[in-house]
């Protein structure tokens, strides 16, 4: 079965405003791989699913949502059940690991991913 890589990063669905600066949770691992639905794959659909993932102060994911779905039930439950996997160096705050909401966009597509090295 083919892979993806979550092109998006994280993008900070949980704010403190009034209070000190939080530094946000960043993957532990440089690519994040989730299984592509083989029955899309085969018929060249490709899709994007928005995620909400809880990142505790461990760097594990306890809890995900789905903000946006991607039209196809087949890439929203691979995107929560890949997402459930992850792992994160946690957010901290005042240098103490917390736990935090973040969205994470999980995009399906057959294309090459970009080089982002150039």
């Amino acid at each position: 079965m083919e892979s993806f890589v979550i092109l998006g990063i994280l993008a900070v669905a949980f704010s403190c405003s009034g209070e000190s600066q939080i530094e946000q949770p960043t993957p532990l691992f440089g690519e994040m791989t989730i299984d592509y639905p083989l029955n899309l794959w085969d018929q060249d659909i490709e899709g994007e699913t928005l995620l909400r993932v809880r990142v505790t102060e461990t760097g594990a994911v306890d809890s995900v949502e789905i903000f946006g779905f991607s039209g196809y039930r087949a890439f929203d439950s691979a995107a929560v059940a890949g997402a459930t996997g992850l792992l994160f160096n946690p957010a901290t705050r005042d240098g103490k690991r917390i736990g935090v909401w973040v969205t994470l966009p999980v995009q399906f597509s057959k294309r090459p991913l970009p080089d982002t090295e150039n």
